[in-house]
């Protein structure tokens, strides 16, 4: 097909690279010991993840290739708007802890969340959710979701665009499903009791955030980027098949058509058990998902995801935080990517080499480079 330059591409347009391709996430890895002065000698001289991955001589396929590591989970190429709210922001330092308070002045009140970066763990928890009693917020909560919109910036996009280059592909992660903002803004357990107390009341709201996120996903793939992902943590313990139907399935084959429609694929970041989904997610018209996780953190082979999925269903993963933890010899290393890469040739034109969710900041270099090693040895097995 004229114009692929790379594996990634290959993959993305369902046809076989001319290697299995390996994009790992260093991310929290690389910001970790970035900060903390730790980064080994041979790659001091690496400002970013992306010189790391490629000092490496890997694969760019991110979605936080260009994510600030000490504001949030994901995000950084659309910009959150409010009509009629006002936004303060605050932040102050506790240890090297980074702490920010968010206030939001709506008509009738203010709503306030926290969340604070852990500097010794380099990772952002959420200290205080916007939503703490559904009823008493509700007319808060409404005016809130109401007036939230987004904005894609294209000119960081394409300035991130072009210094990956013919390295990769830049996937705008900015996205969440209806069931993942009641995550965000008030819990997954108090979500639950939400949905089921206020059914109605929810919808509305589900509809609301739906619509737009919709808009977005249309500004997305008009502006030519040809990967999405909703950053759910698509995980069954949080997103049963019943919920995902009841409350996300609409979202994904939504966005999904109107990725189809400019070219472009939409993907779902998976975090922990993804069996009994899977069937559904395919169902949507989703393209594939990040990180699929295998037991013990996960509930499915990689192999038998793939078994389970269509033909042109992408899955990235591979190296969990077990891998990176437990095979502490080269032989380890070697022989565990050898045995994988056996199980996944018949489907190297939808499988991506990568971490499970993401790479362990406690991961040793010598690790990194074996499986860098092994992934040179055996790609073209």
């Amino acid at each position: 097909m004229p114009g692929i330059t790379n594996n990634i591409e290959r993959i993305l347009n369902n046809q076989d690279p001319s290697s299995i391709v390996y994009a790992p996430n260093y991310w929290q890895w690389f910001s970790h010991h970035q900060n903390h002065g730790t980064l080994p000698d041979e790659i001091r001289h690496c400002v970013s993840q992306l010189d790391m991955i490629r000092y490496l001589g890997l694969d760019v396929f991110s979605r936080n290739i260009y994510c600030r590591q000490d504001d949030y989970w994901f995000g950084g190429l659309c910009d959150e708007q409010f009509e009629g709210i006002r936004v303060e922001t605050f932040s102050s330092s506790e240890k090297r802890n980074k702490v920010t308070d968010k206030i939001y002045h709506v008509r009738t009140g203010t709503l306030t969340e926290q969340r604070q970066y852990v500097f010794a763990e380099s990772t952002v928890v959420q200290k205080k959710f916007l939503i703490t009693d559904y009823n008493q917020q509700s007319s808060l909560l409404e005016q809130f979701v109401s007036s939230r919109k987004w904005e894609f910036s294209q000119s960081r996009y394409q300035i991130i665009r072009e210094m990956v280059g013919e390295s990769g592909t830049v996937i705008v992660g900015d996205f969440y499903s209806p069931l993942k903002m009641l995550h965000l803004l008030m819990g997954p357990i108090l979500s639950v009791y939400f949905l089921l107390e206020q059914p109605e009341f929810a919808k509305t709201l589900l509809d609301l955030h739906e619509t737009a996120q919709l808009d977005l996903v249309q500004q997305v793939a008009s502006k030519g980027v040809k990967a999405m992902m909703a950053m759910d943590n698509l995980d069954t313990t949080f997103h049963p098949p019943d919920f995902v139907e009841r409350y996300s399935a609409s979202f994904y084959e939504k966005a999904s058509t109107i990725c189809h429609e400019f070219g472009a694929k939409f993907f779902i970041h998976a975090c922990g058990n993804q069996k009994e989904n899977l069937p559904l997610i395919a169902a949507c018209g989703v393209d594939g998902l990040e990180g699929v996780a295998f037991p013990p953190l996960g509930n499915v082979e990689l192999d038998e995801a793939m078994r389970l999925t269509p033909d042109h269903f992408i899955i990235t993963g591979g190296i969990s935080a077990m891998e990176t933890r437990d095979l502490t010899s080269e032989k380890m290393v070697f022989s565990y990517v050898k045995n994988l890469f056996l199980k996944m040739k018949p489907y190297k034109n939808r499988f991506v080499f990568s971490a499970s969710c993401n790479t362990p900041v406690d991961t040793k270099w010598e690790t990194i480079k074996h499986f860098r090693d092994a992934w040179l040895e055996y790609k073209d097995c």
